[in-house]
């Protein structure tokens, strides 16, 4: 015998309770939408790196748009990105750099690089070296082995214009980090 869920009764019953149907309704949905939120958001993404590579900022932007607003780390450093450089939308710097923070406070080391380079320009943040030095340090440290070496070419420039007291204290800062902490 094969069980079929319906949310509607079968003719010829009533629902004992009157919220029932909706309980069985919003089952359902909460059920469809879990088994098919996972590849929807996957084919989002690589529709998205595919419009990237073909220059279709504008439709990157608005694909990556909803994934990023339900928290997907990757998609919001990749909108940042868009948003910090105005491709396939206005040029909002305070708007990259709060997509970057969102992202790097998650553990990504893209957003984390792109957070401490907006720190040690000052865009969409107030100009901080020791802020800077201290997302490049994390990003130099969490990113892939060859992403670590440019990371850290970035990090010694941004070391280059600090005191060794500035160096310390963004070192520490870095130091005591976890992720989901600012």
């Amino acid at each position: 015998m094969t069980y079929a869920f319906t949310p509607f009764p079968r003719p010829g019953r009533s629902l004992r309770h009157p919220l029932a149907f909706w309980r069985r309704l919003a089952c359902g949905l909460l059920l469809m939408t879990a088994f098919t939120a996972a590849p929807a958001r996957a084919d989002s993404l690589a529709s998205a790196r595919s419009a990237l590579s073909r220059g279709d900022y504008v439709r990157a932007a608005a694909t990556l748009t909803p994934l990023a607003l339900r928290g997907h780390v990757e998609a919001q450093a990749m909108l940042g990105y868009l948003y910090e450089n105005g491709y396939g939308a206005p040029q909002a710097y305070v708007a990259a750099a709060d997509l970057y923070t969102q992202a790097a406070i998650a553990g990504n080391p893209f957003a984390q690089a792109m957070l401490g380079l907006m720190y040690d320009k000052g865009h969409g943040v107030p100009m901080d070296v020791v802020c800077a030095y201290k997302w490049m340090n994390l990003a130099a440290a969490h990113a892939s082995r060859r992403q670590r070496d440019y990371y850290l070419r970035l990090r010694n420039a941004i070391a280059s214009k600090m005191s060794p007291n500035q160096i310390s204290e963004g070192q520490l800062l870095a130091l005591n980090w976890a992720p989901g902490r600012w």
